[in-house]
């Protein structure tokens, strides 16, 4: 079992020992998408739901998950996050009624650990608000998929997804 950083000997789960660790500039890019119907593209485009600016509060809400990430995933380390970024852009594709939200979630520190989780948690979670803030209008908004772009800095190196 030993050979699992995250068990301890007797095979329960621990959090990784990250001491002995380099501190280096590491980053996490990390995408999901939103789902829509042209109804709910056209009133977030415009401001119009009832709510709210829905793209500035999924924006916040984004990156405070980023620096929430240690208290919702139980094995993450507490992270001084030194930038989150969150980016949206519209693919949309009027003859086919394709209405997708993407996020892309940036999230950098110097430290001696990753911050996937980081980035994939403020990608979620911004999706996640965008889908509260407009489920009053339709209940079918569909999330996802959510990967890791790209990463880089610690021991691993650089890691970049290759798309198909």
């Amino acid at each position: 079992m030993s050979s699992f950083t995250h068990f301890n000997e007797q095979g329960h789960a621990k959090m990784v020992d990250i001491t002995e660790k380099t501190d280096t500039v590491r980053t996490a890019v990390a995408r999901t998408s939103v789902m829509m119907n042209k109804e709910i593209y056209e009133k977030i485009s415009n401001r119009a739901i009832q709510k709210g600016d829905v793209l500035a509060v999924a924006q916040v809400a984004g990156i405070m998950a980023a620096k929430k990430t240690a208290d919702l995933i139980p094995m993450c380390h507490p992270l001084m996050l030194r930038g989150v970024d969150i980016q949206f852009a519209w693919d949309v594709e009027e003859q086919t009624s394709r209405y997708q939200l993407l996020i892309t979630a940036t999230v950098k520190t110097k430290g001696s650990t990753g911050v996937e989780m980081e980035a994939l948690t403020a990608a979620s979670v911004c999706a996640l608000t965008v889908y509260d803030m407009c489920k009053a209008l339709d209940k079918g908004i569909i999330i996802g998929p959510t990967y890791l772009v790209e990463k880089t800095g610690g021991k691993s190196g650089h890691f970049r997804r290759e798309d198909k």
